[in-house]
């Protein structure tokens, strides 16, 4: 890496605007310098933290992009929701996003205007949203239009335009949203145009990858992090593979295919499933299972003891009954790959009675935030049998994932990942009060007895009531 990309200071037009990028104030070195603090803090009490894995060129690396339009005192807004407020920030030149999918996102907008097609103001109108997500490797790009279940008249027309506007456009699909939720991929899906899916490459294996997929969003540092965690697997063609929180097949593929091994893969999205053994048979892999699980314990047991499990998580980590499926299973090895530093630590906490850390490597996924990517590699064998202290800030690690219900961590990966808006614990708590459920004791509660405490905007309490029905607390 050239050694300006370390010390420049680096410049955005949304910098500041939207929230998304937390250090773009940083050089990117400096930047590096701050999640590897980070990783020694939590992780460096089980194991030694490699050096983290940098981007060389830590811009454009996203391969999805997704703006919300809303109509908002006689004018259209679009762009991102602002993390502070929730309000709608007008995007043009993102550095993080790539230039072809801001262009297809921006076509879009104009072809709603062409078409005359109505915007959701949030009670009434069509459209709502807009997505676009490329496949880096083959340059082919797919696009999805949220819309709320009205009438949508020139469906074919304008899917067609737009693919005629910008011919890498591959496949054109429209996802209802008919509910007062910012939620943007629970729908149902229509393909408009092609054939709702675009087919990208990653370590040597082809993925074919729908709107709704689960697929990691920079396809550069994906061939490494998915490389490490193979390579730290050590598979042999005897192997047998378990992919935990598969999604689209990725990682369990490209390990089964490198040795031709025994492979079995869970996910609770039917979507996922369907596409991952899609996936399988693109590839050749001929002895692979893929099922629709919620219940991890029915598929350790089913495959008793696996010679590698592949975890890889959503932001809140492992739910405690995965967990405990795993410690009775007894993997010879796990391989855990982790986007959530905090919930990583914790579960590897709980597994250190059965499993010794051997090594850990963080992986920059995301230039421009907080947010890092480790691989970490447990397995059984001799344990240290010396005490290890290991401290957790109550303040700053929500533990109740070991409780009755969705955590807070869950229920804001949730809202986050379905939304693209960022809610604080504050807001869960006082929406769970409003439902009548129960949220801790003092949780929350300023020191200050005169303290005002911010009420949760609207559309940020609709989210968090929508993650409440979608874990059944409400």
């Amino acid at each position: 890496m050239e050694q300006d990309i370390f010390e420049t200071k680096r410049e955005c037009k949304c910098a500041g605007k939207c929230g998304a990028c937390q250090t773009l104030n940083l050089t990117y070195g400096a930047e590096l310098s701050l999640k590897m603090k980070q990783e020694i803090t939590l992780l460096g009490k089980f194991c030694h933290v490699d050096e983290i894995i940098p981007m060389e060129k830590p811009e454009a690396y996203r391969n999805k992009v997704q703006y919300i339009m809303q109509y908002n005192g006689g004018r259209v807004n679009f762009g991102l929701y602002r993390s502070s407020d929730g309000k709608i920030v007008h995007v043009d030149g993102c550095m993080m996003e790539d230039a072809e999918l801001q262009s297809v996102c921006r076509t879009v907008r104009r072809l709603v205007d062409k078409y005359k097609l109505t915007v959701y103001d949030g009670r009434r109108g069509l459209v709502r949203h807009v997505m676009a997500r490329k496949a880096f490797a083959t340059g082919e790009i797919l696009c999805a239009i949220v819309t709320t279940d009205g009438k949508f008249g020139c469906t074919a027309e304008l899917a067609e335009e737009l693919a005629k506007r910008i011919p890498a456009v591959k496949s054109v699909s429209r996802i209802i949203n008919d509910t007062k939720t910012p939620l943007w991929m629970g729908g149902e899906e229509y393909v408009l145009y092609g054939k709702g899916y675009i087919t990208d490459e990653l370590c040597g294996c082809s993925f074919e990858v729908s709107a709704k997929s689960f697929y990691q969003i920079n396809p550069i540092q994906t061939e490494k992090l998915y490389n490490t965690a193979v390579e730290m697997a050590e598979i042999t063609e005897k192997s047998r593979i378990v992919d935990a929180y598969c999604g689209i097949g990725t990682v369990g593929i490209i390990a089964a295919k490198k040795k031709n091994c025994t492979l079995v893969g869970f996910d609770i999205s039917e979507d996922s499933v369907k596409n991952a053994e899609a996936n399988a048979k693109l590839n050749g892999i001929e002895r692979a299972e893929f099922l629709c699980a919620a219940d991890s314990s029915y598929v350790l047991k089913k495959d008793k003891t696996p010679d590698v499990l592949f975890v890889d998580p959503p932001r809140a980590g492992c739910d405690k009954r995965f967990l405990a499926s795993v410690m009775r299973a007894k993997p010879k090895k796990v391989v855990y790959i982790s986007c959530n530093p905090e919930t990583l630590a914790r579960d590897i906490a709980l597994m250190r009675g059965e499993y010794a850390v051997r090594k850990i490597q963080p992986v920059d996924m995301f230039p421009g935030t907080r947010h890092v990517e480790t691989v970490v590699l447990l397995s059984k064998g001799e344990i240290d049998s010396k005490k290890v202290r290991v401290e957790f800030s109550l303040e700053d690690m929500d533990m109740s994932g070991f409780q009755k219900d969705a955590t807070y961590e869950q229920i804001k990966a949730y809202v986050l990942e379905h939304t693209g808006l960022k809610v604080s614990s504050l807001y869960i708590s006082q929406i769970k009060r409003k439902c009548g459920l129960d949220v801790g004791q003092n949780y929350n509660l300023s020191k200050k007895e005169d303290a005002k405490v911010p009420k949760c905007p609207p559309e940020k309490e609709a989210a968090i009531r929508d993650a409440l029905k979608y874990f059944q607390m409400i």
